[in-house]
């Protein structure tokens, strides 16, 4: 029994090193640059599709150009932060449940407030920076504090797996 007992602490600890409060300074801030330099792919991804978009669709719908170029930046940034900055072995359709209801408020409130602008008269490409950049602020401390909470550094990759397994042998 007290063997059991020692299993479970142990799982315990492992879990707690694995919240954004037990990452170091540094841990934190390649996190962030990490974050900051995927968010910018995917921005790229967002304006490039959404000036895409804005040949094909005139602006009176501005929200379908939007809602298009939301949806590609974001499967892009969900599949590289899991896997690049928060490292997480968390359940995919979990992880991506939790991201899809930060979109089900987020995506109406800067769609059709997005539409409001530009119906009067700020320019919509404007108007898609100034979301994108709200989007990254409240996404990165959704993703921080909620999705990856406790699912930080638990993926293990196929090199750390073959050290692991050549030392047991």
């Amino acid at each position: 029994m007290q063997e059991n007992k020692t299993v479970c602490e142990n799982q315990e600890l492992d879990q707690d090193k694995n919240n954004f409060k037990s990452l170091s300074k540094k841990e934190r801030f390649v996190q962030l640059v990490k974050f900051i330099l995927f968010s910018i792919s995917a921005g790229v991804i967002q304006i490039g599709s959404f000036a895409i978009f804005d040949i094909f669709i005139p602006d009176n719908i501005y929200w379908v150009k939007y809602g298009l170029s939301l949806l590609l930046s974001v499967l892009w940034n969900f599949t590289l932060n899991r896997e690049f900055t928060f490292k997480s072995a968390n359940n995919v359709p979990i992880a991506m449940l939790k991201v899809a209801c930060f979109y089900v408020v987020f995506t109406p409130s800067t769609m059709f407030g997005g539409q409001a602008l530009v119906n009067l008269g700020w320019d919509g490409f404007l108007v898609e920076v100034l979301t994108m950049l709200l989007n990254f602020v409240l996404e990165y401390l959704y993703c921080t504090f909620f999705v990856y909470r406790n699912s930080m550094n638990t993926k293990t990759n196929k090199k750390n797996l073959t050290e692991n397994t050549d030392i047991k042998e």
